[in-house]
């Protein structure tokens, strides 16, 4: 069955493509850190004189940032109830984050609300039910690629923070490897599940019109991708599919484009080191201010 892309970015195909690429990439670990490093100040800002915490994580995926987060706000108040809703659209995703909710101890005296719809749905529901339910702390980590309207978005939910509270926006850095290479082949790439790609300039960009004060925080990373180079290589497909949100790249694209995609991967969007081609994967962590 086919999948909607407005409920959905991940079929079972994408979903795949995108648990090699989080274990190839290193993604997650260079985000885990960059949080380490600012959110426990963040939070003790965040959680003075509040007797309960409500965290929001739209677009969470199989959960595995939120887990650190979660763990970040307990350790940082261990004796303050937290609540925690969850807004995600691929069921494979929902379920392999429920899986590791299961698995992860301190996180059983959290109760999870589970919303399995794209976060524009979410939206449109709270403003049908008229329940504007307000949270401490939302994040959004590498999914505001999905939205149609970005201005829209990041109002709604920067409107449903309480008091000090922050919106967490975390995304591909300006003239990072996934930057240059989406800018570069717009028109062949922006016609899925992503539309309109951004990068942090684009959320500074649109930060800046809507007047919302705002810090960033640079998240550093690299990964190799020279099995991309190799086209009987699985894992080089696999990258490959994930990083032009495509289920088969080989197909997706005339030989012209295909050749094109793969020098602006080697020769802009990456170095070379020891015959290895190390892509640039940096990310950018945007704190929005209630």
């Amino acid at each position: 069955m086919a999948v909607d892309p407005k409920t959905t970015c991940y079929d079972s195909a994408s979903a795949q493509s995108f648990q090699l690429y989080l274990q190839h990439s290193g993604e997650h670990k260079a985000i885990i850190q960059c949080l380490h490093n600012i959110l426990p100040g963040e939070f003790k800002r965040i959680g003075v004189d509040k007797s309960s915490l409500d965290v929001l994580g739209v677009g969470s995926g199989g959960g595995e940032v939120d887990v650190q987060i979660l763990t970040l706000l307990q350790s940082t108040f261990p004796t303050v109830p937290i609540t925690t809703d969850i807004v995600e659209g691929s069921s494979q995703l929902r379920d392999n984050f429920k899986t590791l909710v299961a698995k992860t101890p301190n996180l059983q005296k959290i109760p999870f609300a589970w919303h399995f719809m794209s976060c524009e749905n979410y939206e449109k529901q709270v403003k049908a039910n008229g329940d504007m339910k307000k949270f401490d702390f939302i994040h959004m980590v590498q999914m505001i690629y999905y939205v149609d309207n970005l201005a829209d978005t990041i109002t709604f939910y920067q409107s449903l923070l309480k008091n000090n509270g922050r919106l967490m926006i975390i995304v591909e850095a300006a003239n990072s490897g996934g930057d240059i290479l989406w800018k570069t082949y717009k028109k062949e790439l922006t016609v899925d599940a992503v539309t309109d790609y951004r990068s942090s300039a684009e959320i500074i960009a649109c930060l800046k019109s809507l007047g919302l004060k705002y810090e960033e925080h640079a998240t550093p990373n690299t990964f190799d991708i020279t099995e991309c180079f190799n086209p009987s290589s699985q894992t080089g497909k696999s990258l490959l599919n994930f990083m032009t949100a495509k289920n088969n790249f080989y197909e997706s694209f005339t030989p012209e484009i295909r050749a094109g995609i793969l020098d602006l991967l080697r020769n802009k969007c990456s170095t070379e080191k020891d015959g290895r081609v190390i892509f640039n994967s940096n990310s950018s962590c945007i704190l929005v201010y209630a």
